[in-house]
C-alpha cells in the first residue's frame, strides 16, 4: 500500500478525508498542515487536536503566501498561487515519507465555483480523493457523523485572503484587522459569519435567521465598539445574508448551490463511510509511478509535531 500525505486544515473535507486515509493505509499516512498569516487565529491548534483524534503524525509547514506577488496582488487567479506555495512546500515532506502521494480535500461541490487553485493541484499530480469517489459536502459531513467525527457540523471557513475584493492587494495588517474582527463575532456566539473588508467599510454576512441578534441591546455596541478600534468607520450588514464565495460574484457568476442542493445525488449514502473514498486512496499502489507533485524546494519551516501519534499537514480550508 502507497503512503500518502494529507493536506489537511482541520476543515469538514479534509478531517473526514484524513480519517478515511488512516483507515485505507493506518500508518503510512501523514497529516500536513500550514502555519499561515492567512488563516484565522486558533486554527492551527484545532488541526493539532483533531489529527491527535484522528490518531495519525502531524507535520505543520510554514508557508509564505504573500512573498508571492501574484498572490499578494489578489487576483481573481489568487488561490492558483496559495496552492502552488502549499504543494511546494509539501513536497519535500512527500518526499522524505519515501515519494508519497498528495492528496487533499477537494470535493464535488468545488466543482461549480471559481476554484483556481484546483487547476494547481492538477499541474502537479496531486489528487483529491473524496472528488474522485464522488462525494458531495452534504455526504461528507452525514459520513463524517456517522464516524463520530466532531467536524459533521463543522461551519466552513475559507483563508482569511477571501475577505478581499479581487485587486485589493493583500497585507499582513489587513489579514490581521479581519482576524480580529471575525474574533469579536465568535465571541459573540456567531458561528457562521464572514468580514468583508472595504477599505474602511466592514461588510458583515451572518445567516439571515441570525441577523436581528447584531441589534441586540450589548451585542451591537460591542460590534461597534471593537470595529472602530480596529480601524473601521462603517460597519454594514449584507441584507443578502451569508454567501460562501461571495467575492465571486464581482466575475460575474453565479452564487453558488447551497450544500444539499438538487444539483446533488439524492440518494443516501453508503452504509459503510469510507468505503467511497477508499478505493481512489488504494488506486496509487496499482498505477506505479507517481506524477510530478511540485517542485522540492527546502525543508525549511518543517517542525513535527511533538509525541503524538496523529499527524497533520497543511491544506487548503475546508
Amino acid at each position: 500500500m502507497g503512503r500518502v500525505v494529507v493536506a489537511f486544515s482541520g476543515g469538514v473535507d479534509s478531517t473526514f478525508l484524513g480519517r478515511a486515509a488512516r483507515d485505507a493505509v493506518g500508518d503510512a499516512a501523514v497529516l500536513a498542515t500550514a502555519d499561515s498569516e492567512t488563516y484565522a487565529t486558533g486554527e492551527l491548534d484545532e488541526a493539532r487536536r483533531l489529527a491527535a483524534l484522528i490518531g495519525l503524525r502531524h507535520v505543520v509547514v510554514r508557508t509564505r503566501e504573500l512573498d508571492r506577488p501574484d498572490y499578494a496582488r489578489n487576483a481573481p487567479n489568487r488561490c492558483f498561487f496559495c496552492k502552488e506555495e502549499l504543494f511546494d512546500r509539501l513536497a519535500p515532506v512527500a518526499e522524505a515519507e519515501g515519494g508519497a502521494h498528495l492528496v487533499y480535500g477537494a470535493i464535488m461541490d468545488d466543482q461549480g465555483d471559481h476554484r483556481p487553485g484546483m487547476d494547481s493541484a492538477r499541474r502537479r499530480g496531486v489528487r483529491a480523493p473524496l472528488m474522485e469517489a464522488a462525494l458531495w459536502k452534504h455526504e461528507v459531513r452525514a459520513l463524517s457523523r456517522a464516524l463520530g467525527l466532531p467536524t459533521w457540523d463543522k461551519p466552513s471557513f475559507a483563508c482569511l485572503s477571501s475577505r478581499f475584493q479581487y485587486g485589493d492587494p493583500i497585507t499582513v495588517d489587513k489579514l490581521r484587522r479581519v482576524d480580529a474582527a471575525e474574533a469579536c463575532l465568535r465571541g459573540l456566539g456567531f458561528r457562521q459569519f464572514r468580514v468583508r473588508h472595504h477599505d474602511r467599510l466592514a461588510r458583515l454576512e451572518v445567516p439571515l435567521h441570525e441577523a436581528g441578534r447584531l441589534f441586540e441591546a450589548g451585542v451591537r455596541e460591542a460590534v461597534m465598539k471593537r470595529f472602530r478600534e480596529l480601524g473601521y468607520v462603517y460597519v454594514a450588514v449584507d441584507l443578502a445574508g451569508f454567501q460562501s464565495g461571495s467575492a465571486n460574484l464581482m466575475l460575474g457568476g453565479r452564487l453558488r448551490a447551497s450544500e444539499g442542493a438538487s444539483t446533488a445525488p439524492s440518494e443516501t449514502s453508503p452504509q459503510d463511510p469510507v468505503a467511497r473514498a477508499k478505493p481512489a486512496l488504494e488506486r496509487r499502489e496499482e498505477e506505479g509511478s507517481r506524477p510530478p507533485q511540485g517542485t522540492t524546494g527546502s525543508s525549511e519551516g518543517v517542525s513535527t509535531a511533538g509525541s503524538e501519534s496523529s499527524g497533520s499537514s497543511g491544506g487548503g480550508r475546508a
